[in-house]
């Protein structure tokens, strides 16, 4: 999110370039906006990246959400950062063309009779953006895969933006579909959170996907997503988003697993997100601005997952889960219990209760071993783990902590337990963001 880069300087995006390129990310996707700062950090970004010596791509990702698209000047904007950077070391070619994505888009004319008049005219097949500066273009538009015969002239992919998260599960799905959401309401894994559980990391959306874009003939790219969590707590007075998307039952482990069972139709994967701070899904080091998210973001350090990602991103790129050579240990938790009254005029965020009070923890595990998880003093599990890795859960309750030890051959191996966590039952105010830790 570069609009959450305001405050950097090269060295910060060198740092952040660095960080991604050693937890196995071949680089950035820019979802850039309208303002008149943004394309100076984009060239900081772009200069950042040759200087790490890495390789780190990076591609343009138009959020056009909020960047104009009503005339034809405002397809100036987009041909000119793909212009500027076509022949940069470290900018995404892919199929001989300059990598481009969008976040939206689907409504855009820039002033032509049809969406699809707008953006073939005025930006793929504009005279601006041929030759070398061509452009493969993979956005994601907000619109049923049925309608993308009718972008056959425009699209040379798809990027499906929301299959990182199952988010056809609301309240109200969950409610028709088991009648009742008790069980899972009072934080308890139940048959009820079991049944939610199978739509967790699910690859129907990628299905529809690929088989609209194999319709269409020709090589067409299906970029999907990955995250880890979703939550946005929004008053109305600003942004008015409010709710959370089913993120449990190892919610991020779980779609990288799907992930590697079509890796042979998925193209690309991208990872949702490095730095949006405000929907609760980075996996980067909380720096730079936000967009007045500090509430349930602050204090919340995500970087443990980055451990997940090195290991999920290098099985993608393989074909193969490689060898775990370090005993690790990540767990997360929410702050407070589901049920949690907090004096908080923004309300409790929609869809809540589709959440458990769980510690979830994935084990990395060089040899068999035994794991103990423990959210209290009198709530522990204990496990016997194989070598590679292995998901794990337990209750947590009011007052709770969380701690997990990994032994083998009678020796502490892990010892992992974060002093400045506790399952609040009088929060302030209300927070379904993950605090995250790992050893």
């Amino acid at each position: 999110m570069v609009g959450n880069a305001y405050p950097y300087t090269v060295d910060n995006w060198e740092s952040d370039i660095n960080l991604a390129h050693a937890n196995g990310i071949d680089g950035f996707a820019l979802n850039v906006g309208s303002d008149s700062w943004q394309p100076q950090q984009v060239a900081n970004a772009y200069k950042a990246a040759l200087q790490s010596g890495t390789g780190f791509k990076l591609f343009m990702s138009f959020d056009m959400s909020v960047l104009p698209c009503t005339t034809a000047d405002d397809a100036a904007t987009l041909r000119t950062y793909i212009t500027t950077y076509a022949s940069h070391p470290n900018q995404l070619i892919y199929n001989g063309g300059v990598f481009a994505s969008t976040f939206a888009g689907e409504s855009c004319t820039f002033g032509q009779s049809s969406v699809a008049s707008g953006w073939s005219t005025q930006f793929t097949q504009h005279p601006a953006l041929t030759g070398s500066n061509a452009v493969h273009f993979v956005p994601s538009f907000f619109v049923a895969p049925s309608q993308f015969s009718s972008f056959s002239n425009v699209m040379n992919g798809a990027f499906n933006f929301n299959s990182g998260w199952p988010i056809q599960v609301t309240t109200s799905f969950a409610t028709s579909l088991l009648g009742s959401l008790g069980g899972l309401l009072s934080g308890v894994a139940s048959s009820a959170s079991n049944t939610l559980a199978q739509f967790v990391g699910a690859t129907t959306t990628d299905s529809q996907y690929i088989n609209a874009l194999n319709a269409m003939g020709g090589q067409r790219t299906y970029m999907a997503a990955v995250s880890p969590w979703f939550f946005t707590h929004y008053s109305p007075q600003t942004y008015d988003k409010n709710f959370i998307y089913l993120s449990d039952d190892h919610l991020y482990a779980k779609r990288w697993e799907s992930l590697m069972s079509i890796r042979n139709q998925v193209d690309i994967v991208e990872i949702v997100t490095w730095n949006d701070y405000g929907e609760s899904h980075y996996i980067g080091p909380i720096e730079g601005a936000q967009p007045n998210s500090q509430a349930w973001v602050d204090g919340f350090d995500h970087t443990g997952w980055l451990n997940i990602t090195s290991y999920y991103a290098t099985a993608f790129k393989t074909g193969s889960y490689p060898q775990i050579t370090t005993d690790q240990l990540i767990m997360w938790s929410r702050p407070h219990p589901v049920n949690a009254n907090a004096p908080d005029p923004v309300g409790r965020p929609a869809n809540y209760q589709l959440m458990q009070d769980t510690m979830w923890a994935l084990v990395m595990a060089t040899a068999p071993s035994t794991v103990t998880l423990s959210t209290s003093a009198t709530q522990s599990q204990t496990f016997s783990v194989p070598a590679g890795i292995s998901k794990l859960s337990l209750g947590i309750q009011a007052g709770g902590y969380m701690h997990g030890v990994i032994a083998r051959n009678g020796e502490t191996v892990v010892n992992l337990q974060p002093a400045n966590f506790t399952f609040n039952p009088n929060p302030p105010s209300y927070n379904f963001n993950a605090f995250v830790a790992a050893s």
